[in-house]
């Protein structure tokens, strides 16, 4: 490995240090030269000057913005510099020359349209706004699973290839699989109640989905990454939707306390809702659109993207930027619906934070004979699901999960316009590259 540390790890009045990153910023003074060097972890300012070492001096005229450079320097305070520390140089070398003119600037804070910083990924990520985005979702992810290791949940991964969709509605993407039609994976659902059948318990997976529909929105995009929760011996929904929030509320509140220089970057005030999330049912909300907003959504088995904005809305005047709608109409056959005594149509929900859907989730149907019935009202093919039945034929618990979408919580979290900043490599209906 290369001899260095990273900017955030130079102390000012310490040894002689060697750093290594990009050229961020070269500013020529005459007989001074700034070089401001970025790495993973920040900035630091490089100053050299012709009269103290005109050798080094010399070599840095021909430095070019995002050249790869490493520095061997003594570490000096400094007020005006970046973190409050430079390096007077005593070695330097341009480990690898850019190309120039720079198809995308990267110092500069200069409005650059979204596409145009897609095309340009590998420079965009460069920037370190963008690298602040990807290291809150880093930090989401890990402590999301920090919790639920800690409460015992197992870790799996399911298959991201099968013979059929485990949601129906949405549209498949088809391959060839040896002499086979299969299908991307669209959610691990099944296969995480076949293992509440087989006795797990309780799982996550941090895992990706796909969605074949035609969109062209700010908010979705063809390849998701997931974070999906199932438990077992629940009492009913609410002991999901207790897991959820607490899992989501020392998730956000990790971030708030071990990410303040990214969230300062991106300048974000992060709150984290430390009062429980409200819980109102779909007809409560249906009211709350009409009377407050006067909004009528479409479906009226569902809310749309104004509808859950709204509520957001609503909802976050009081203090509340995360909550659960409960008991949609005419749900999928794995959901627990029109149970005897319910004064909600099912027992699924969703979680809105900021205005946002951000997952589904709710008690499944663990009687195999009474979904086998709503399978068949609802024109699904059985025979498509003979793996699925035959699993949870053999005893299973009451259970209930969710599928969170992760990217659309860094994108909530980190306050971005579209949920593709919120994804490295993302992949929509018109993007397979880079």
């Amino acid at each position: 490995m290369i001899e260095r540390i990273h900017t955030s790890d130079v102390e000012p009045d310490a040894d002689e240090v060697a750093i290594a990153g990009h050229v961020h910023e070269i500013r020529d003074l005459g007989g001074l030269v700034f070089l401001i060097v970025r790495d993973r972890e920040g900035l630091i300012q490089i100053v050299f000057k012709e009269e103290r070492e005109p050798e080094l001096f010399e070599a840095v005229q021909d430095v070019g913005a995002e050249d790869v450079v490493r520095v061997v320097g003594e570490p000096l305070e400094s007020d005006q510099a970046p973190g409050g520390v430079e390096i007077a140089p005593t070695e330097y070398e341009v480990i690898d020359e850019a190309e120039s003119p720079l198809p995308l600037e990267i110092s500069k804070d200069i409005e650059v349209d979204l596409s145009t910083r897609l095309d340009n990924r590998a420079l965009d990520l460069r920037k370190p706004e963008t690298l602040a985005v990807f290291t809150l979702r880093s930090e989401l992810i890990t402590a999301m699973e920090e919790w639920f290791e800690a409460e015992g949940y197992v870790d799996i991964k399911t298959p991201l290839i099968s013979k059929g969709g485990a949601e129906g509605g949405a549209e498949l993407f088809p391959i060839l699989y040896y002499n086979q039609d299969a299908f991307l994976s669209q959610s691990p659902q099944l296969y995480k109640q076949m293992l509440m059948a087989s006795g797990y318990e309780a799982v996550y997976e941090t895992g990706t989905a796909f969605r074949a529909e035609d969109f062209a929105t700010s908010r979705h995009v063809s390849e998701i990454a997931m974070f999906d929760v199932e438990l077992a011996y629940i009492d009913d929904h609410d002991d999901v939707m207790d897991v959820q929030e607490e899992s989501l509320r020392y998730a956000l509140r990790e971030v708030a306390e071990n990410a303040e220089r990214e969230l300062d970057l991106l300048d974000v005030d992060l709150e984290v809702p430390e009062d429980d999330f409200p819980r109102i049912t779909f007809d409560e909300a249906l009211d709350i659109l009409e009377t407050e907003f006067g909004h009528f959504p479409d479906d009226p088995t569902d809310l749309d993207t104004k509808g859950e904005k709204l509520l957001g809305e609503h909802f976050e005047e009081q203090g509340h930027p995360a909550f659960f709608v409960v008991g949609y109409p005419d749900e999928k056959f794995y959901y627990m619906q029109d149970v005897p005594d319910d004064e909600i149509a099912s027992r699924k929900f969703d979680l809105i934070y900021k205005g946002q859907e951000l997952s589904s989730g709710g008690q499944r149907e663990h009687d195999v004979e009474r979904m086998v019935e709503v399978m068949e009202a609802e024109g699904v093919e059985t025979a498509n699901f003979e793996f699925y039945i035959e699993a949870l034929s053999y005893g299973t618990p009451p259970h209930g999960g969710y599928g969170l979408g992760i990217d659309r919580l860094v994108q909530k979290v980190a306050d971005l316009d579209n949920i593709k900043e919120a994804i490295m490599f993302p992949r929509d209906p018109n993007r397979l590259e880079p």
